[in-house]
């Protein structure tokens, strides 16, 4: 039975080396005592590379290592052919061929997978938010969203909140209701960060109408009648007014255009 020790040298976190070994070293169970996996994490200094490999040739150990620099890649391949060591690029042969490829240099720089999955996960995290916290359903999250979008029925705050959502800010939507008070979270928040979305009246109408088709029923509700949108219009305004919110007419404008006045102001 033998031993085998593997060195995971990487400029970042080295997971992705290490898993590779892992996954490889499994084929050889019958045959292996022990693995010893030992991780050099974020090696950016030259020198650095120096101290592995001989600590490497002390162990006998084999280097697999994912060094997105090439000068710190030959380096590495440099010290391990003095040293007679074993050493294995998971990343160079692949960025490499990509180069060729995209006929383009690669940035060289570390970390960069990570940082994209951090911002994926941000992406996913504010969607789940912008669902749960999604026309009003818990008020809690009015305190803790980045955003807070309110409005009568009908008025985009489901989309904006969603398009917000892939912008990776968290977003609550609240309905306002004549027949409802707001929740008290609403004047319990910065205002700068509330934004109230207003429409016309003859445009909202013509939204409600439509919306009653297509669910089967008829257009001529209580839901869709004017005056009825006038008096959700009277109490949207008095909400605002006590909120001393920014107020966006959102009439003739798509929702990528709503967002853009949103994300304008709250970055200023």
């Amino acid at each position: 039975m033998k031993k085998l020790t593997l060195f995971i040298v990487s400029d970042s976190v080295g997971e992705t080396a290490e898993l590779v070994a892992k996954a490889a070293a499994s084929q050889y169970g019958q045959g292996l005592e022990t693995v010893l996996l030992k991780r050099f994490s974020h090696i950016e200094d030259e020198t650095q590379l120096k101290e592995i490999a001989f600590l490497a040739q002390q162990q006998q150990a084999v280097i697999i290592y994912t060094l997105v620099k090439s000068a710190m890649r030959t380096r590495l391949k440099d010290e391990c052919r003095d040293k007679n060591i074993p050493c294995i690029d998971l990343l160079g042969p692949v960025v490499d061929q990509l180069g060729k490829e995209l006929d383009e240099e690669p940035m060289e720089e570390p970390g960069l997978v990570r940082k994209l999955d951090d911002d994926y996960f941000k992406k996913i995290e504010a969607i789940e938010f912008a669902v749960k916290y999604d026309d009003g359903r818990d008020p809690r999250g009015i305190l803790k969203a980045d955003i807070v979008l309110i409005g009568v029925s009908r008025t985009s705050k489901t989309p904006l909140s969603q398009y917000l959502a892939h912008k990776r800010y968290n977003v609550a939507n609240v309905p306002l209701v004549p027949e409802v008070e707001p929740p008290e979270e609403l004047f319990n928040i910065d205002p700068a960060k509330c934004f109230a979305l207003t429409i016309s009246p003859e445009k909202l109408n013509t939204i409600r109408k439509e919306r009653l088709i297509v669910l089967g029923l008829k257009d001529d509700a209580n839901y869709a009648r004017l005056d009825r949108i006038e008096e959700e219009i009277e109490h949207f305004q008095k909400v605002t007014d006590k909120i001393g919110c920014k107020v966006i007419d959102v009439t003739n404008r798509a929702v990528e255009e709503t967002a853009n006045v949103i994300l304008g102001s709250i970055n200023k």
